[in-house]
């Protein structure tokens, strides 16, 4: 028996009550909008890549499924994504982590000299040898019954003017007698963001290896401002953009990253600032 059709014929999509948007909170917009029409019908309208959302212009087709029934009528299921506000990206969703790290004790801010911008005071670790000793012109004393010079808490050295540090070498010095290594504090931030701006994914790509003293890295700020809004010491800029992954997402691209902070900073000739 043939079909009888009567009211709407359905030869365009018609939007469905019931349709749906979120956000996620951080600007990234997602909706669900569900049309008919009759089997036979032209949907590009509504299932074309970049279709404008009925319900918030500032999402678009991104994907979609279709089914049919009895009566040759299909249901199309739209998914929407977008940026609140039109904006081309969306905030940065951080995750931070604090930690140790070993590294060598020389490498320690207050082995030479007292790091007292970072809250050190008292004597430094090994010093730089009796007066007029400097950090540029160490003056360290033979060990008596050796040919090694010595510093502070038992360090020693193959040269009054430093050279190779051989070591801490006097054991009443508990604190530090056969000691080489020390937990030296690493904090990494990760995020993700979304945004349709292509440029700013290929400009952060390009950006891996660098520094900020502000956080912001191609022109994107990617760290919170109650993290704070000046990352810098002693002239050197203390973030550095570890790695940045990206993938297609619809119209949008989402972007996950890794930042090193170095309380110390990073050295501008050997880390690039953005």
């Amino acid at each position: 028996m043939a079909i009888v059709k009567n009211g709407n014929a359905l030869t365009t999509p018609v939007q469905q009550p019931g349709a749906k948007i979120s956000d996620d909170g951080y600007g990234l917009l997602t909706a669900t909008v569900v049309w008919k029409a009759d089997a036979s019908a032209a949907l590009g309208s509504v299932v074309n890549r970049g279709s404008t959302c009925p319900i918030d212009a500032n999402c678009a087709a991104h994907r979609y499924s279709i089914t049919y029934d009895a009566l040759e009528v299909a249901t199309l299921t739209v998914d929407y994504v977008g940026i609140d506000g039109g904006a081309t990206s969306t905030d940065p969703q951080i995750t931070g982590s604090q930690g140790l790290t070993s590294e060598s004790i020389t490498t320690h801010p207050n082995f030479f000299e007292v790091a007292t911008a970072l809250g050190f005071s008292g004597s430094p670790i090994a010093g730089v040898g009796t007066s007029p000793g400097t950090k540029a012109d160490p003056n360290f004393q033979l060990v008596t019954g050796t040919s090694e010079y010595g510093g502070n808490n038992g360090s020693t050295f193959e040269s009054p003017k430093g050279r190779k540090f051989l070591g801490f070498k006097k054991a009443e010095f508990n604190d530090f007698y056969g000691k080489t290594n020390y937990l030296a504090p690493q904090c990494s931030l990760s995020g993700v963001f979304y945004t349709s701006s292509s440029a700013l994914v290929v400009n952060l790509r390009n950006a891996v290896g660098k520094t900020s003293g502000d956080g912001t890295f191609a022109s994107k700020n990617l760290v919170p401002t109650y993290m704070g809004t000046s990352f810098t010491i002693s002239g050197k800029n203390q973030l550095l953009l570890a790695q940045v992954s990206f993938e297609d997402f619809g119209l949008l691209y989402k972007v996950q990253y890794e930042l090193r902070f170095n309380r110390e900073g990073y050295v501008a000739s050997v880390y690039a600032p953005v």
